[in-house]
C-alpha cells in the first residue's frame, strides 16, 4: 500500500490545489473588477475557470509526464462529477433554476464539445492540433460570453459595482495583494498538481487498478472540490443559477481549455484507452445530454431529479470498481443498468419533456 510520505504529498496536494484556485480567483476578480469589468462577466468566465484550474494543473502535469490516462481521466470524471454528484446535491439543497441562455447556448455547447471529443477520440489519441482546435474554441466561448453579457447587461455603475455579491466576497485589495494572490494560487495548483498525480499513480499501482480509474474517480473527485464548494454554497444561499451556471461553465472549460491544453502541450498528444472510447466517454456524452431535457421542463432542476443524479453516481462509480477488479457481479450489473435503469429514466425524461411541450402549446393557444 501507499507509505505515509505518499499519502501525505496526496492529500497536501488536495489542499493545495483547493487553496490555490480560491487565492487565483480572489486576486484575478479584483483584479477584473479594477478594470471596469462586470461581476456578471468575471462570475461567467474568471470563476468558472478558476475553479477548473485544478483539473487544468492536473491535466497539464499528468499529460507532460506522459500520464495520459490520468489526464483524460480526470477530465471525463470531473464533467461526469460535476453534473451527477454536484447538480444532485444541489437539487436536493434546494430546486435549481435554470436560465433560459444555459437552455439555448450552453447546454448545446457542452453536448456538442462532449460528441465532438468523441470523434476526436475515435482513432484512440488526442492529437496536438485537436488541442489547439479545443484550446481555440475555448478563446471563442469566452469572447461569445462576454460580448452576449454587454448585450443583455448595461456597464454597472461604480456604486452597484461595490454593492455587488461578488465585492462583498472579494473585499478591494490593494493591486500589489491581487497580483500576489495571481502568483501564490498558481504556485500553490503547480505544486500541488505535481504531488496528487505522483500520489495517484502510487495509489494505482498498490491497489492494482489501471491509472485511468483512479483518474476518473478519486483524482476528478479532488480536482473537483471547488466546484463543489461554489454550487453547493450558492444553491445553500439561494443563487440557484450560479449553482447551475457554474457546473456548465466548468464542464465546457474543461473539454476545451484543460483538455486542449494539455493535448496541445504534451509532444504526443494525448492517449486514449480502449476502455475510456468504449465507455466512459459515451457516459459523459450521455450526462451532457440528460440536462438538456432536465433543464428544458419548466426551467427548473427538482429534488427527484437530484436524487436520480446521485442515485446514478453511486451506480457509475460501483461500475468502475466492479470493472477495475473484475468482480463476478459486473455482468449482472450490467445487464440490470441498461435493460431497466437507462431506459426507466429515459423513458420518464421524454414524458416529462413531452407533458412541458404540451402545456407551452396549451398555454399559446
Amino acid at each position: 500500500l501507499m507509505d505515509a510520505v505518499t499519502a501525505t504529498l496526496f492529500v497536501l496536494g488536495l489542499i493545495l490545489l483547493v487553496f490555490g484556485a480560491d487565492f487565483l480567483v480572489r486576486g484575478a476578480s479584483q483584479l477584473a473588477a479594477r478594470f471596469g469589468i462586470s461581476p456578471l462577466v468575471i462570475g461567467l468566465t474568471i470563476v468558472a475557470i478558476g475553479t477548473s484550474t485544478p483539473e487544468l494543473a492536473v491535466s497539464v502535469q499528468s499529460a507532460l509526464t506522459g500520464k495520459a490516462d490520468i489526464a483524460l481521466g480526470n477530465v471525463v470524471g470531473s464533467n461526469i462529477f460535476n453534473v451527477l454528484l454536484i447538480l444532485g446535491v444541489s437539487a436536493l439543497i434546494t430546486p435549481l433554476l435554470v436560465s433560459r441562455q444555459l437552455v439555448r447556448l450552453d447546454v448545446p455547447i457542452m453536448v456538442f464539445i462532449s460528441a465532438l471529443l468523441i470523434v476526436f477520440a475515435w482513432d484512440q489519441s488526442i492529437s496536438r492540433i485537436e488541442g489547439l482546435l479545443l484550446a481555440i474554441g475555448m478563446i471563442a466561448y469566452t469572447v461569445l460570453q462576454i460580448s452576449l453579457s454587454k448585450r443583455i447587461d448595461p456597464p454597472l455603475t461604480a456604486s452597484e459595482i461595490a454593492s455587488s455579491p461578488l465585492q462583498a466576497e472579494f473585499p478591494k485589495s490593494p493591486l500589489v495583494l491581487n497580483v500576489f494572490y495571481i502568483f501564490l494560487g498558481l504556485g500553490m495548483l503547480m505544486i500541488g498538481s505535481h504531488w496528487l498525480v505522483d500520489g495517484a499513480t502510487v495509489l494505482a499501482r498498490s491497489l492494482g487498478v489501471d491509472e485511468l480509474v483512479i483518474g476518473l474517480t478519486i483524482v476528478a473527485a479532488g480536482t473537483s472540490l471547488p466546484e463543489v464548494a461554489t454550487s453547493v454554497l450558492a444553491a445553500y444561499k439561494g443563487e440557484r443559477d450560479i449553482a447551475v451556471g457554474n457546473v456548465v461553465g466548468s464542464n465546457i472549460f474543461n473539454i476545451l481549455g484543460v483538455l486542449g491544453i494539455s493535448a496541445g502541450l504534451s509532444p504526443v498528444g494525448i492517449a486514449v484507452a480502449p476502455s475510456a472510447l468504449s465507455f466512459d466517454l459515451w457516459v459523459m456524452l450521455a450526462v451532457a445530454a440528460a440536462c438538456f431535457p432536465i433543464f428544458f421542463t419548466g426551467g427548473e432542476i427538482h429534488r427527484w431529479e437530484g436524487a436520480v443524479f446521485l442515485t446514478y453516481y453511486a451506480a457509475y462509480t460501483l461500475y468502475l470498481i466492479f470493472s477495475a477488479q473484475q468482480h463476478a457481479s459486473l455482468p449482472f450489473f450490467s445487464n440490470v443498468m441498461l435493460v431497466f435503469v437507462v431506459p426507466i429514466t429515459l423513458l420518464t425524461l421524454v414524458i416529462t419533456t413531452m407533458h412541458e411541450w404540451h402545456q407551452r402549446r396549451r398555454a399559446k393557444l
